[in-house]
């Protein structure tokens, strides 16, 4: 197998960079088509939308396992053995939508705990009650967008996520102020647009899944009269694997939604409101990034399964040179216009000190995103090669008992506001990058085996 080139990383990268901004600019979408309700309907659909995230961010991390197994298995040869993998993250998607739909009781009285504003508390808690009812969509579309890319196409999802957008972008328009006939919903109505918008991105992905369309680049497409020899053996390896990969997304995750709620809720609306302008802004920069880093992950596991596993190196020093080019552009365009950025989440409600708030936040983004563009890619090679248990230990570990107390510490009891609580998420990020380089430059990814050296 020969070494990677920049076309052979760029060419699986652009589908995935423009699917992730996408799943981005819908986020971004939400926060401007509510802003002339004000700063708490801002608050409530951004932070309610990342609280949603959270419920799926260990179904997604699981499933994401799928295109390690998918890359490994085309780069044997062995592209027939491919479509059970995307079954299994199929049925781990429905467990999470089970899941999901037993917390929508508590949601209201947690928002309560946690002690926001009434106003927000009431509408986030609506927000939240819909969207949770996309959690199985959310995870089905990271499956098949999984499978779809560990054969090398990854145009199927980037399909999916731009219709996704322009659905969600047109019901905003229609359920939040009431066009068309329909009711004015206001911030309920954002997330019934986020919740439509997401089911049918997954209905394009199932649908091509099931007819077997865009399954012939880079190879021939996997027989379909091929039995698919399902085996609760073979999805407890997928589950092995995967769960320690969707911890390591969650208990970060989940160390962040703490962080929003309770760190940046505790500092007032205004304030909450600003940070998750800056997260809606700062989240184009780093999907984008996510879709370099999980293209060169796809790369490095076909090399691992043709056996060359000395183009691994040369893969991750390619994709490093991306995504920190590509963070540092991003971060120099905060640099020079945060004003212009924050002026379109401007209405007649805002006020000066919103958008001076901003864009301070704005600008130590831009060192985040430095750190954060090394610890992605090096955590998402490792998990191509399937050394997945390490890296939810010490994403729990820096998480949980480094970056959470230490914050908390900052601002109740320190009483800092909200530019140091931001340093606290840059050291954390800059110390998960140095973890990450540790990891991967022990070479300990080398000796673990995926897949069975065998096809069951």
């Amino acid at each position: 197998m020969s070494a990677p080139t920049l076309r052979n990383l760029l060419s699986l990268a652009m589908p995935m960079v423009l699917a992730r901004a996408s799943q981005s600019l819908i986020t971004l979408a939400d926060a401007l088509q509510t802003k002339h309700l004000g700063p708490e309907a801002i608050a409530s659909v951004a932070t309610g939308g990342l609280n949603v995230i959270g419920f799926a961010t260990l179904g997604m991390g699981t499933v994401f396992i799928v295109q390690s197994f998918v890359s490994q298995h085309v780069g044997r040869g062995e592209r027939d053995a491919t479509p059970r993998y995307a079954w299994y993250g199929l049925a781990i998607a429905l467990l999470a939508q089970l899941v999901a739909l037993g917390f929508l009781p508590v949601i209201e009285p947690a928002l309560r705990f946690i002690g926001y504003a009434p106003v927000v508390r009431v509408e986030m808690s609506s927000y939240m009650d819909i969207r949770l009812c996309s959690i199985a969509a959310v995870i089905g579309v990271e499956t098949l967008g999984a499978w779809y890319g560990g054969l090398g196409n990854t145009w199927m999802q980037m399909v999916a996520g731009i219709v996704s957008m322009v659905t969600a972008i047109f019901l905003n328009w229609v359920l939040i102020d009431g066009h068309l006939g329909a009711p004015a919903m206001g911030v309920a109505g954002a997330a019934l647009a986020a919740t439509i918008a997401t089911w049918v991105g997954f209905l394009i992905l199932a649908v091509s899944f099931w007819r077997r369309w865009g399954m012939a680049i880079g190879g021939p497409a996997p027989a379909r009269d091929r039995p698919l020899a399902l085996s609760l053996r073979e999805f407890g390896r997928v589950v092995r694997f995967g769960m320690p990969n969707g911890l390591n997304w969650f208990v970060e995750f989940a160390a962040f939604q703490l962080f929003v709620n309770v760190v940046f809720g505790g500092l007032g609306p205004q304030t909450l409101a600003a940070f998750n302008v800056v997260l809606a802004i700062n989240t184009l920069g780093f999907m984008p990034a996510f879709g370099l880093a999980s293209a060169g992950a796809i790369l490095a596991g076909q090399a691992i399964g043709a056996g060359a596993k000395e183009n691994v190196w040369p893969t991750v020093r390619l994709t490093l040179m991306c995504t920190l080019g590509w963070m540092a552009l991003v971060g120099a365009v905060y640099a020079i216009a945060p004003h212009f950025l924050l002026s379109a989440f401007a209405s007649d409600k805002t006020t000066r000190a919103f958008l001076d708030l901003g864009a301070t936040l704005l600008l130590i983004s831009a060192i985040w995103q430095l750190f954060d563009a090394t610890a992605m890619t090096l955590s998402e090679t490792l998990r191509a090669a399937g050394d997945t248990t390490w890296g939810a230990i010490v994403r729990a570990l820096l998480a949980w008992g480094v970056f959470t107390p230490v914050a908390l510490g900052v601002v109740r009891v320190g009483g800092y506001g909200a530019v140091e609580a931001m340093l606290c998420l840059v050291g954390y990020l800059a110390l998960l990058a140095a973890a990450f380089a540790w990891r991967f430059k022990s070479g300990r990814w080398r000796s673990i085996q995926l897949i069975e050296p065998t096809l069951l």
